[in-house]
């Protein structure tokens, strides 16, 4: 049986969880159409919905010491989150910020649940600054703690709550570490280092004395590492050819888990420290295969809660007694009455580009896709690119694709070069004059796709959104006679007018990784999809949000319109509700059925 597009994106999604003190669970559900708080106090009980805004909730978190949780909101996708507080006792709703032209990033609660930390651009849009703030006060009553020069993240506050665990980010491939001093306001670099070094998922140890946390120093993949905090010495604790994914610890029990990224698919330990770098591991969780993370301790370090999703299983949190390794899947996020079974699990492949580098891909076909080798193919495909670019295609579960798939499109998602997963060398290979090497992996794709029995290769489509939207526009460029149809979701059309009217507050980072206005901007001209439109011979269909910080909506525009006046068929959808992505289900409705209409009729 086919569903129509509205099926597949009521299939619900239940992440983003919190333990509370009294060990009920608030997470994120999008059964309302977008993602609101939901509480639970047992595995599989009715679930209590506690905010019912218009507008997406971005995160939530638990006070460690009262039944009350702080969530944040934007407004239309603009990424300005406010923070408000919620107390299930009464019901009552406070807010917490309420400047509303700045952005606001959580950090966390100090360990008795009087004041939680965070940055902000309140000061100066381009920077990031450090605050603390009482639980009941609000707005301005924060307290400026550090001036920032860049972009600031705050971590937890220390064991003893006198100190913070500042994180600095130069690109997604290199940042540095501070301790931030509460009484005397002075802030210590402890990761001096030469070069791009990663210093991510930062927890501070049961003493105070040392940080655990994910690094690649001297290494291609990310390791679980201690930092020293007196010698800033880093130790290794578990390393392998496959990247640390995330990892969390309870700093009161020495336990902690952490996740491995092997080919995209999640591989989860769960263990505690016996000494500095010593560990002694549990049972296995039994969670579902794909991708899992999110971790969060109860507050006495006995379990933990997980989001884990694959392409077979929608997302849901799962909660882990860390002692036996018992799983109980907590939330029942629905599938619309989809049945599961019916869902189409890739497969991982590996196809040769033009310089004989392999590039990892996942690839499905339809049930009923025709694959006997004396006939010739016959399945359309679509070639379905992820943004970052430092970003990676893994087995999480995927409605839309699910959706193509059963209306018989058979879906690639290549993991070019770039794509992080696989190593810090890997992923920069596609740097500032090396970026159309990528696209040339997406053209070497497409004749892997060519060359399958089932695949028929004049019917191959691009999707991808926001830098997949620029390797979208880039390939039809590149490689004209390859496509029958592309689709630009939030995509970059020009590096040079996308530099210059991204958000200031992350326009520093998008240099380091595709080159900068002042040194490269004849390159970035050269290789920008908007100078090269005359090329484009596939129809073309643009989607973009008006209130998207990251993308400005005049790239979508600019590049629509040169392409119009070329003679390619053009279609454009605009909503004046969303930013850097589509999160209303209203809006996502409208925009697949669209794609879906789009696709029927040009491939």
């Amino acid at each position: 049986m086919t569903f129509d597009i509205e099926r597949y994106l009521n299939a619900r999604s239940a992440y983003g969880a919190s333990l509370g003190p009294n060990d009920e669970l608030a997470f994120l559900l999008d059964t309302t159409g977008v993602p609101q708080v939901w509480t639970l106090d047992s595995p599989g009980a009715w679930p209590e919905q506690r905010t019912f805004a218009d507008e997406r909730v971005t995160f939530v978190s638990f006070s460690p010491a009262r039944p009350e949780f702080v969530f944040g909101m934007d407004e239309g996708g603009n990424e300005r989150t406010q923070f408000h507080r919620y107390d299930l006792d009464s019901g009552s709703l406070d807010e917490l910020t309420a400047l509303p032209d700045a952005k606001h990033r959580w950090g966390g609660w100090s360990h008795d649940g009087e004041r939680f930390a965070f940055t902000s651009n309140r000061r100066d849009e381009s920077v990031f600054d450090v605050y603390t703030q009482h639980r009941e006060a609000s707005g301005e009553e924060a307290e400026l703690v550090h001036e920032g020069e860049g972009w600031l993240t705050v971590g937890d506050f220390s064991p003893d709550d006198d100190r913070l665990l500042v994180s600095e980010a130069y690109s997604n491939f290199d940042q540095d570490l501070y301790v931030l001093d509460l009484d005397s306001g002075g802030i210590e670099h402890v990761t001096p280092h030469e070069g791009s070094v990663r210093y991510r998922s930062a927890n501070w140890g049961p003493d105070g004395e040392a940080l655990y946390l994910a690094s690649d120093r001297e290494r291609d993949t990310l390791a679980l590492c201690r930092l020293d905090l007196e010698s800033y010495d880093l130790e290794t604790v578990v390393a392998d050819e496959w990247n640390l994914g995330g990892l969390a610890l309870d700093e009161e029990t020495g336990r902690l888990a952490y996740t491995r990224n092997r080919e995209g698919y999640t591989d989860l330990t769960v263990a505690e420290l016996v000494g500095e770098t010593d560990l002694r591991e549990f049972p296995s969780p039994d969670v579902p295969t794909g991708v899992a993370g999110g971790v969060s301790f109860d507050t006495d370090g006995e379990r933990f809660a997980i989001t884990a999703t694959g392409r077979r299983e929608n997302t849901n949190v799962y909660v882990v007694e860390i002692e036996t390794g018992n799983t109980r899947k907590w939330t029942r996020a629905p599938t619309a009455g989809i049945p599961p079974g019916s869902f189409v699990e890739p497969d991982l492949v590996r196809y040769r580009s033009f310089d004989d580098r392999e590039i990892p891909a996942l690839f499905s076909l339809p049930t009923d896709a025709n694959t006997d080798t004396a006939d010739e193919g016959t399945t359309p495909a679509i070639v379905d690119i992820h943004g970052g670019p430092e970003s990676q295609r893994r087995p999480s579960f995927a409605a839309v694709t699910q959706y193509f798939l059963d209306r018989g499109y058979a879906v690639f998602e290549p993991n070019v070069r770039g794509s992080s997963g696989y190593g810090k060398a890997y992923t920069h290979l596609d740097d500032v004059e090396n970026r159309m090497d990528s696209v040339a992996d997406i053209e070497a794709g497409v004749g892997w796709l060519a060359e399958h029995p089932a695949i028929d290769p004049d019917r191959i489509a691009a999707m991808g959104g926001s830098y997949g939207g620029f390797m979208v526009l880039a390939a039809l460029t590149e490689s004209p006679d390859l496509w029958a149809a592309g689709i630009d979701i939030v995509g970059i059309a020009d590096f040079t007018t996308f530099l210059e009217n991204t958000g200031s507050w992350r326009r520093e980072l998008r240099e380091a990784e595709y080159g900068s206005l002042a040194e490269d901007r004849d390159f970035l001209e050269s290789i920008s999809p908007l100078n090269n439109v005359g090329r484009i011979e596939a129809p073309l269909f643009v989607l973009h949000g008006e209130n998207d910080p990251r993308v400005p909506v005049g790239e979508a525009r600019q590049v629509a319109q040169k392409a119009e006046e070329t003679g390619v068929p053009v279609e454009t959808l605009y909503f004046e509700d969303e930013g850097h992505g589509f999160s209303k289900l209203e809006n996502r409705i409208e925009a697949y059925t669209r794609i879906a209409g789009f696709l029927d009729e040009h491939v």
